[in-house]
Protein backbone atom coordinates (compact mmCIF):
# COMPACT_ATOMS: atom_id res chain seq x y z
CA UNK A 1 0.00 0.00 0.00
CA UNK A 2 1.13 3.54 -0.78
CA UNK A 3 0.26 6.32 1.65
CA UNK A 4 0.27 9.98 0.62
CA UNK A 5 0.54 12.61 3.34
CA UNK A 6 -1.39 15.60 2.00
CA UNK A 7 -0.84 19.15 3.24
CA UNK A 8 -3.35 21.84 4.09
CA UNK A 9 -3.27 25.24 5.71
CA UNK A 10 -6.31 26.95 7.20
CA UNK A 11 -8.59 24.54 5.37
CA UNK A 12 -6.95 25.07 1.96
CA UNK A 13 -5.24 22.13 0.32
CA UNK A 14 -1.72 22.67 -1.01
CA UNK A 15 -1.88 22.05 -4.76
CA UNK A 16 1.33 20.00 -4.54
CA UNK A 17 -0.67 17.36 -2.64
CA UNK A 18 -2.63 16.60 -5.83
CA UNK A 19 0.65 16.20 -7.73
CA UNK A 20 1.86 13.67 -5.16
CA UNK A 21 -1.41 11.75 -5.35
CA UNK A 22 -1.00 11.57 -9.14
CA UNK A 23 2.49 10.10 -8.66
CA UNK A 24 1.16 7.57 -6.14
CA UNK A 25 -1.49 6.44 -8.61
CA UNK A 26 1.18 5.97 -11.27
CA UNK A 27 3.40 4.04 -8.84
CA UNK A 28 0.65 1.84 -7.48
CA UNK A 29 0.68 -0.99 -10.03
CA UNK A 30 -2.35 -2.58 -8.44
CA UNK A 31 -1.50 -1.60 -4.86
CA UNK A 32 -4.09 0.46 -2.98
CA UNK A 33 -3.38 4.16 -2.49
CA UNK A 34 -4.51 5.91 0.67
CA UNK A 35 -4.30 9.61 1.52
CA UNK A 36 -3.83 10.94 5.05
CA UNK A 37 -4.50 14.57 5.96
CA UNK A 38 -3.34 15.85 9.37
CA UNK A 39 -4.56 18.97 11.13
CA UNK A 40 -6.86 20.41 13.74
CA UNK A 41 -10.10 20.13 11.74
CA UNK A 42 -9.72 18.64 8.27
CA UNK A 43 -13.21 17.39 7.42
CA UNK A 44 -13.87 19.64 4.38
CA UNK A 45 -10.36 19.06 2.99
CA UNK A 46 -10.76 15.30 3.44
CA UNK A 47 -13.98 15.41 1.42
CA UNK A 48 -12.16 17.34 -1.30
CA UNK A 49 -9.44 14.67 -1.42
CA UNK A 50 -12.08 11.93 -1.61
CA UNK A 51 -12.74 12.94 -5.22
CA UNK A 52 -9.51 11.15 -6.19
CA UNK A 53 -9.56 7.48 -7.13
CA UNK A 54 -8.01 6.18 -3.89
CA UNK A 55 -8.86 3.38 -1.50
CA UNK A 56 -9.38 5.66 1.49
CA UNK A 57 -8.88 9.15 2.87
CA UNK A 58 -7.68 9.15 6.48
CA UNK A 59 -8.40 12.11 8.73
CA UNK A 60 -5.74 12.66 11.40
CA UNK A 61 -7.35 15.23 13.65
CA UNK A 62 -6.17 16.56 16.98
CA UNK A 63 -6.22 20.02 18.50
CA UNK A 64 -2.47 19.75 19.11
CA UNK A 65 -1.89 19.57 15.35
CA UNK A 66 -3.12 23.14 14.83
CA UNK A 67 -1.02 25.18 14.45
CA UNK A 68 1.57 22.95 12.81
CA UNK A 69 4.64 21.86 14.79
CA UNK A 70 7.23 19.24 13.78
CA UNK A 71 6.87 17.52 17.16
CA UNK A 72 3.09 17.29 16.87
CA UNK A 73 3.14 15.98 13.31
CA UNK A 74 5.88 13.47 14.06
CA UNK A 75 4.02 12.02 17.03
CA UNK A 76 0.70 11.77 15.20
CA UNK A 77 2.01 10.52 11.86
CA UNK A 78 4.37 7.92 13.30
CA UNK A 79 1.43 6.36 15.13
CA UNK A 80 -0.82 6.34 12.06
CA UNK A 81 1.88 5.08 9.69
CA UNK A 82 2.71 2.28 12.13
CA UNK A 83 -0.94 1.29 12.17
CA UNK A 84 -1.49 1.44 8.38
CA UNK A 85 1.86 -0.21 7.53
CA UNK A 86 2.38 1.18 4.00
CA UNK A 87 5.21 0.18 1.68
CA UNK A 88 5.88 3.81 0.69
CA UNK A 89 4.97 7.12 2.27
CA UNK A 90 4.91 9.93 -0.31
CA UNK A 91 4.89 13.63 0.48
CA UNK A 92 5.13 16.86 -1.55
CA UNK A 93 8.54 18.51 -1.09
CA UNK A 94 7.21 21.66 0.57
CA UNK A 95 8.79 23.83 3.25
CA UNK A 96 6.62 22.14 5.88
CA UNK A 97 7.57 18.64 4.73
CA UNK A 98 11.26 19.55 4.77
CA UNK A 99 10.79 20.67 8.36
CA UNK A 100 9.28 17.52 9.85
CA UNK A 101 9.83 14.49 7.61
CA UNK A 102 13.55 13.96 8.45
CA UNK A 103 12.55 13.82 12.11
CA UNK A 104 9.66 11.47 11.32
CA UNK A 105 11.81 9.09 9.27
CA UNK A 106 14.55 9.11 11.93
CA UNK A 107 12.03 8.41 14.69
CA UNK A 108 10.77 5.37 12.78
CA UNK A 109 14.26 4.30 11.68
CA UNK A 110 13.35 4.27 8.00
CA UNK A 111 14.98 5.45 4.76
CA UNK A 112 14.15 8.90 3.38
CA UNK A 113 14.71 10.02 -0.23
CA UNK A 114 14.00 13.71 -0.80
CA UNK A 115 13.37 16.13 -3.65
CA UNK A 116 12.62 13.46 -6.29
CA UNK A 117 11.40 14.12 -9.80
CA UNK A 118 10.54 10.64 -11.11
CA UNK A 119 10.65 6.91 -10.38
CA UNK A 120 11.38 3.73 -12.35
CA UNK A 121 11.54 -0.03 -11.73
CA UNK A 122 15.00 -1.18 -10.66
CA UNK A 123 15.72 -4.85 -9.95
CA UNK A 124 12.34 -5.64 -8.47
CA UNK A 125 12.27 -2.40 -6.48
CA UNK A 126 11.73 1.26 -7.33
CA UNK A 127 14.50 3.76 -7.99
CA UNK A 128 13.79 7.44 -7.44
CA UNK A 129 15.40 10.16 -9.56
CA UNK A 130 16.95 12.86 -7.39
CA UNK A 131 18.73 15.88 -8.96
CA UNK A 132 22.11 16.69 -7.42
CA UNK A 133 24.64 19.50 -7.72
CA UNK A 134 21.95 22.00 -8.79
CA UNK A 135 20.62 19.65 -11.45
CA UNK A 136 23.94 18.84 -13.10
CA UNK A 137 23.57 15.16 -12.14
CA UNK A 138 20.57 12.94 -11.44
CA UNK A 139 21.02 10.10 -8.95
CA UNK A 140 18.88 6.96 -9.12
CA UNK A 141 18.24 6.11 -5.46
CA UNK A 142 16.83 2.79 -4.24
CA UNK A 143 15.88 3.00 -0.55
CA UNK A 144 17.05 0.05 1.56
CA UNK A 145 15.87 -1.45 4.82
CA UNK A 146 12.43 -2.20 6.15
CA UNK A 147 9.30 -0.48 4.90
CA UNK A 148 7.91 2.07 4.90
CA UNK A 149 10.24 4.11 2.71
CA UNK A 150 9.68 7.88 2.84
CA UNK A 151 9.90 9.77 -0.47
CA UNK A 152 9.27 13.45 -1.19
CA UNK A 153 8.59 14.73 -4.70
CA UNK A 154 9.47 18.11 -6.15
CA UNK A 155 6.70 20.51 -7.00
CA UNK A 156 6.08 20.00 -10.70
CA UNK A 157 7.19 16.35 -10.76
CA UNK A 158 3.64 15.57 -11.93
CA UNK A 159 0.67 17.61 -13.01
CA UNK A 160 -2.09 18.15 -10.48
CA UNK A 161 -4.74 17.58 -13.16
CA UNK A 162 -3.23 14.14 -13.86
CA UNK A 163 -4.99 12.78 -10.76
CA UNK A 164 -7.45 10.06 -11.71
CA UNK A 165 -10.84 10.85 -10.20
CA UNK A 166 -13.08 8.13 -8.82
CA UNK A 167 -16.55 7.25 -10.04
CA UNK A 168 -17.74 7.86 -6.48
CA UNK A 169 -16.17 9.62 -3.49
CA UNK A 170 -13.62 7.52 -1.61
CA UNK A 171 -14.33 6.40 1.92
CA UNK A 172 -13.27 8.90 4.58
CA UNK A 173 -12.27 7.53 7.97
CA UNK A 174 -10.79 9.03 11.10
CA UNK A 175 -7.83 7.47 12.89
CA UNK A 176 -7.70 8.63 16.51
CA UNK A 177 -4.31 9.83 17.72
CA UNK A 178 -2.97 10.90 21.10
CA UNK A 179 -0.67 13.90 21.13
CA UNK A 180 0.32 15.23 24.53
CA UNK A 181 0.73 19.01 24.56
CA UNK A 182 3.66 18.58 26.93
CA UNK A 183 5.52 16.63 24.25
CA UNK A 184 5.43 19.59 21.84
CA UNK A 185 8.50 21.70 22.45
CA UNK A 186 7.88 24.36 19.81
CA UNK A 187 5.87 27.53 20.31
CA UNK A 188 4.96 28.57 16.76
CA UNK A 189 4.52 32.22 15.90
CA UNK A 190 2.47 33.66 13.08
CA UNK A 191 3.97 32.83 9.65
CA UNK A 192 6.54 35.39 8.58
CA UNK A 193 5.58 37.66 5.72
CA UNK A 194 7.92 40.33 4.49
CA UNK A 195 4.99 42.27 3.08
CA UNK A 196 1.25 42.01 2.84
CA UNK A 197 1.71 41.08 -0.79
CA UNK A 198 3.89 38.07 0.11
CA UNK A 199 2.92 35.08 -2.00
CA UNK A 200 3.67 31.39 -2.22
CA UNK A 201 4.72 31.18 -5.86
CA UNK A 202 4.39 27.40 -5.83
CA UNK A 203 0.61 27.90 -5.79
CA UNK A 204 0.51 30.43 -8.66
CA UNK A 205 -1.07 29.29 -11.93
CA UNK A 206 0.66 31.98 -14.02
CA UNK A 207 4.08 33.56 -13.45
CA UNK A 208 6.04 36.25 -15.28
CA UNK A 209 9.72 36.13 -14.29
CA UNK A 210 12.46 38.62 -15.10
CA UNK A 211 16.21 38.26 -15.41
CA UNK A 212 19.22 40.43 -16.10
CA UNK A 213 17.81 41.36 -19.49
CA UNK A 214 15.52 43.83 -17.72
CA UNK A 215 18.72 45.94 -17.30
CA UNK A 216 17.60 48.25 -14.48
CA UNK A 217 15.23 48.39 -11.53
CA UNK A 218 13.24 51.14 -13.23
CA UNK A 219 12.35 48.74 -16.04
CA UNK A 220 10.61 46.38 -13.62
CA UNK A 221 7.49 48.47 -14.15
CA UNK A 222 7.28 47.01 -17.66
CA UNK A 223 7.48 43.49 -16.23
CA UNK A 224 4.74 44.33 -13.74
CA UNK A 225 2.51 45.46 -16.61
CA UNK A 226 3.16 42.19 -18.46
CA UNK A 227 2.31 40.23 -15.30
CA UNK A 228 -0.88 42.24 -14.82
CA UNK A 229 -1.88 41.63 -18.45
CA UNK A 230 -1.52 37.88 -17.96
CA UNK A 231 -3.09 37.94 -14.49
CA UNK A 232 0.19 36.49 -13.23
CA UNK A 233 2.50 36.76 -10.26
CA UNK A 234 5.83 38.53 -10.75
CA UNK A 235 9.02 36.57 -10.02
CA UNK A 236 12.72 36.77 -10.84
CA UNK A 237 15.98 34.96 -11.27
CA UNK A 238 18.60 35.17 -8.50
CA UNK A 239 20.59 38.21 -9.77
CA UNK A 240 17.48 40.39 -9.62
CA UNK A 241 16.76 39.42 -6.01
CA UNK A 242 20.42 39.59 -4.99
CA UNK A 243 20.44 43.18 -6.27
CA UNK A 244 17.45 43.97 -4.08
CA UNK A 245 15.19 44.87 -7.01
CA UNK A 246 12.62 42.31 -5.86
CA UNK A 247 12.29 40.58 -2.46
CA UNK A 248 13.91 37.17 -2.02
CA UNK A 249 10.49 35.54 -1.72
CA UNK A 250 10.10 36.21 -5.46
CA UNK A 251 13.21 34.25 -6.45
CA UNK A 252 12.84 31.09 -8.51
CA UNK A 253 15.58 28.49 -8.79
CA UNK A 254 17.72 26.08 -6.82
CA UNK A 255 18.23 28.63 -4.02
CA UNK A 256 14.69 30.01 -4.30
CA UNK A 257 11.26 28.54 -4.91
CA UNK A 258 10.38 25.62 -7.17
CA UNK A 259 7.27 26.30 -9.23
CA UNK A 260 5.09 24.51 -11.76
CA UNK A 261 2.47 26.97 -13.03
CA UNK A 262 0.26 26.48 -16.05
CA UNK A 263 2.06 29.39 -17.74
CA UNK A 264 5.62 30.64 -17.16
CA UNK A 265 6.81 33.71 -19.09
CA UNK A 266 10.56 34.36 -18.87
CA UNK A 267 11.59 37.93 -19.70
CA UNK A 268 15.31 38.40 -20.31
CA UNK A 269 16.29 35.20 -18.48
CA UNK A 270 19.21 33.35 -20.08
CA UNK A 271 18.37 30.03 -18.40
CA UNK A 272 21.24 29.07 -16.11
CA UNK A 273 20.79 25.55 -14.70
CA UNK A 274 20.21 27.01 -11.22
CA UNK A 275 17.12 28.77 -12.55
CA UNK A 276 15.89 25.98 -14.80
CA UNK A 277 15.65 23.46 -11.95
CA UNK A 278 13.14 25.76 -10.28
CA UNK A 279 10.73 26.18 -13.21
CA UNK A 280 11.21 23.44 -15.80
CA UNK A 281 8.10 21.63 -14.52
CA UNK A 282 5.88 24.47 -15.78
CA UNK A 283 3.21 23.28 -18.20
CA UNK A 284 3.80 25.99 -20.83
CA UNK A 285 7.02 28.03 -20.94
CA UNK A 286 7.32 31.19 -23.03
CA UNK A 287 10.81 32.71 -23.31
CA UNK A 288 11.73 36.16 -24.60
CA UNK A 289 15.46 36.80 -24.97
CA UNK A 290 17.58 38.69 -27.48
CA UNK A 291 20.17 35.88 -27.49
CA UNK A 292 18.87 33.15 -29.79
CA UNK A 293 21.37 30.70 -28.25
CA UNK A 294 20.21 31.25 -24.66
CA UNK A 295 19.71 27.96 -22.74
CA UNK A 296 16.18 29.01 -21.77
CA UNK A 297 15.05 28.19 -25.33
CA UNK A 298 15.97 24.53 -24.76
CA UNK A 299 13.10 24.14 -22.27
CA UNK A 300 10.70 26.71 -23.74
CA UNK A 301 7.53 25.65 -25.54
CA UNK A 302 7.45 29.02 -27.30
CA UNK A 303 10.49 31.22 -27.84
CA UNK A 304 10.87 34.75 -29.13
CA UNK A 305 14.39 35.85 -29.98
CA UNK A 306 14.20 39.62 -29.79
CA UNK A 307 14.31 42.76 -27.70
CA UNK A 308 11.97 42.38 -24.74
CA UNK A 309 11.51 46.18 -24.64
CA UNK A 310 9.85 45.94 -28.06
CA UNK A 311 8.06 42.63 -27.56
CA UNK A 312 6.65 43.22 -24.07
CA UNK A 313 4.66 46.36 -24.97
CA UNK A 314 3.25 44.54 -28.00
CA UNK A 315 2.20 41.64 -25.74
CA UNK A 316 0.53 44.01 -23.31
CA UNK A 317 -1.36 45.74 -26.12
CA UNK A 318 -2.51 42.44 -27.62
CA UNK A 319 -3.63 41.00 -24.29
CA UNK A 320 -5.54 44.18 -23.56
CA UNK A 321 -7.77 43.79 -26.62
Amino acid sequence: MILVIAEQKNGTLNRASWETIAIAQQMAGGQPVKVAIPGGAVGPVAQELAAAKVAEVVRIEHEALEPYTPDGFTLALSAVIGQLAPQYVLLPHTYQTRDFVPKLAARMGRALVTDCTAFRPEGGALAFARPMFQGKLVAQVVPEGDAPHFVTFQIGAARADAVVKGDAPAAVTTVPVTVARAAIRQQPEAPFQEAKQAVDLSQAERIVAVGRGIKSQENLELARKVAAAFGAELAASRPICDAGWLPMERQIGSSGQTVAPKLYVALGISGAIQHLVGMKGSRTIVAINKDAEAPIFEVADYGIAGDLFEIAPALIAELGK
